[in-house]
């Protein structure tokens, strides 16, 4: 009898290290889910801005593409667009605004820019969802925030072919008066435009049936470093 005592005192003598122990697991895999719940959060927000930076640069490209084919036929006007300087930012930002918010991000006030000394865009946004998901007290307001940078990367050079001076002819020394109106020359046919090239590629835009480069063959856009 003694010894059956004996047992069931052990037995309740156990059973707090065992509910303290269950808590404490509790506990370690709570801190465990709202850890994860962070980082994801955390890795959403540079998701968020890598997409936000790429689609910015990537609507830059396509205005400059654009752009270039509307002046196709004045290469004296093409520099600009093709060295990549010829866009509307203000558009390019909308984009990656657009694109924050289906990553469940916002771009922060000013968080749209150009980059210096490069042509694209820093993009700076901050997640919808806190950090802690509500899950953890006072972390109800703590947003992740993230940044990325995008360039875009002129691929073509344009060398304008040299135009032939006027034709100086010598004066009649014996001037007729003419009996007729000469009748007057005809238009020249618009010559191919040479002289551009993208990645060692020459291309001859022919006026009247033009074949032109694509987006990707002018410009190259990808995601830079902080040190870019």
């Amino acid at each position: 009898m003694r010894a059956a005592r004996r047992g069931n005192g052990d037995a309740g003598q156990a059973f707090p290290v065992y509910v303290a122990a269950i808590a404490g697991l509790l506990f370690l895999g709570f801190v465990y889910f709202v850890v994860g719940q962070a980082g994801a959060t955390r890795n959403g927000a540079q998701t968020a801005a890598d997409a936000a930076a790429l689609a910015a640069a990537q609507d830059a490209r396509d205005q400059l593409r654009d752009g270039w084919i509307a002046v196709i036929l004045e290469p004296g006007r093409w520099e600009d667009f093709l060295q990549g300087k010829a866009y509307d930012g203000t558009l390019a930002c909308q984009q990656a605004a657009d694109f924050a918010g289906r990553n469940g991000a916002d771009i922060l006030d000013g968080g749209c820019l150009p980059l210096s000394g490069a042509e694209g865009f820093s993009v700076t946004v901050q997640t919808r969802e806190t950090v802690g998901r509500s899950l953890v007290p006072g972390t109800e307001t703590r947003h992740a925030t993230a940044s990325a940078k995008a360039v875009i990367k002129p691929k073509c050079n344009f060398t304008p072919a040299e135009v032939p001076g006027p034709e100086v002819t010598e004066p009649d020394p014996d001037p007729t008066e003419p009996t007729e109106e000469p009748e007057p020359e005809p238009e020249p046919e618009p010559e191919p435009i040479t002289g551009l090239t993208c990645d060692d590629e020459a291309w001859t835009i022919d006026p009247e049936d033009p074949e032109l480069p694509d987006v990707e063959d002018l410009f190259t856009v990808r995601l830079a470093g902080d040190d870019e």
